[in-house]
């Protein structure tokens, strides 16, 4: 049957879901089958869309196909390329925070990270009144408005991200092939689609087994209860820093982080359950940018990690995971960041919050201000979705 490699890839995704070793309970387990269900739904597109002579952008991961630790504030989109074409990316840049631009050779693997062939923000632009703008990417030697692509050149990824969800708006983006623009791509064959279920077959279990390995990499070796210093973003997206830890909380402890304000365009924070996913942000608060959080009159932003509800305007929602992944990001940097621009973390009683809080009374909201964050969330989530 010509989509037997794909089924059995689907079996085999299974085992490798079942026998994870951070599965301790049945919400592990459940939570991992929703996320091969999402990686089942990924693979398929993703093949479908490994089309470099006319080629597309596609959503690499969004809230139902979610890898990566995925950033609740990014839209994520790729296209697949050839080094020897060339090829023309026209947009219209949104409002939104920070838009990015990355060439890699390759994809990632269970042993090794792609390394980036190039990497530039819209800064590097020449951005049109209307905000139109137009990038040229090939094999010739790099000059103004054209991006010389390396000889593995494979991957183009742009990233749009928001920190005012309610406010900002995407913007537009498209790619063609130079030479194929007009012409219309050879008829479908069996032989095609049996290639095609089959790159599915191999996306689908490396993408499991790449992010299953990749928080031994970067997070793992951490002590617990901890986050490092601001450092640079492995994968070279160089205007990117990042913070990142793991937690192990009782349902009667939060977890304090204090952070500055940032100078940076984009600050954002997030939690990841142990399948190296975001949670849950659209239905409950697992996430916060330096927008969306109450900033305290000494510049400091105090996010308490916790399952039971503080009543606190920045209260991070564990939503039942006791385990997981801190992710900090700042990005569209002019500056080196240090350590005093990062977070310290304290770990007290939910109870104690009140005299650990130097200005909790200022961040109390009511259960009616919270139900009001959570449906401006679910609307934004929608509406970006869409838009």
């Amino acid at each position: 049957m010509l989509t037997e490699p794909f089924a059995e890839a689907i079996a085999a995704a299974e085992q490798i879901i079942a026998e994870a070793p951070h599965v301790e309970t049945e919400q592990d387990l459940t939570e991992g089958y929703d996320y091969l269900a999402g990686s089942i739904r990924a693979s398929i597109q993703m093949a479908w869309a490994y089309e470099r002579d006319f080629p597309f952008f596609v959503q690499s991961t969004g809230p139902y196909t979610k890898m990566g630790l995925d950033n609740p504030d990014t839209l994520y989109f790729h296209s697949y390329l050839r080094p020897d074409a060339e090829y023309v990316v026209t947009g219209r840049r949104g409002s939104t925070r920070d838009l990015s631009f990355q060439v890699l050779n390759g994809d990632y693997s269970p042993v090794d990270v792609p390394d980036s062939l190039t990497a530039f923000d819209d800064r590097a632009l020449d951005i049109a009144a209307d905000g139109s703008y137009e990038i040229r990417f090939g094999p010739e030697r790099a000059r103004p408005g054209y991006v010389q692509l390396g000889a593995d050149a494979a991957m183009l990824v742009v990233r749009e991200v928001h920190s005012d969800w309610s406010t900002e708006k995407a913007g537009m983006i498209r790619i063609q092939r130079v030479d194929s623009i007009g012409d219309a791509p050879p008829p479908l064959t069996k032989d095609l689609m049996a290639k095609r279920y089959a790159v599915a077959a191999r996306m689908l279990t490396s993408r499991l087994n790449t992010f299953l390995a990749f928080p031994k990499w970067f997070y793992l070796n951490l002590p617990v209860n901890t986050l490092t210093e601001p450092r640079r973003t492995p994968g070279g997206l160089s205007t990117q820093y990042s913070s990142v830890g793991h937690y192990d909380l009782a349902d009667d402890q939060a977890m304090i982080i204090t952070v500055p304000e940032s100078d940076a365009p984009y600050q954002g924070f997030q939690l990841g359950s142990m399948w190296y996913v975001s949670l849950d942000y659209i239905n409950h608060q697992t996430s916060l940018t330096a927008d969306q959080a109450r900033v305290d009159e000494d510049g400091m932003i105090r996010l308490v990690v916790s399952e039971r509800d503080p009543g606190l305007a920045n209260w991070i929602e564990r939503t039942g995971h006791d385990r997981g992944y801190l992710q900090f990001r700042w990005q569209r940097l002019s500056r080196e960041m240090g350590p005093k621009d990062g977070p310290t973390v304290e770990i007290v009683a939910v109870d104690e919050l009140p005299d650990r809080l130097p200005f909790y009374e200022q961040a109390r909201v009511s259960p009616k201000e919270w139900q009001a964050r959570i449906a401006a969330r679910q609307v934004a989530v929608a509406e970006r979705m869409l838009g």
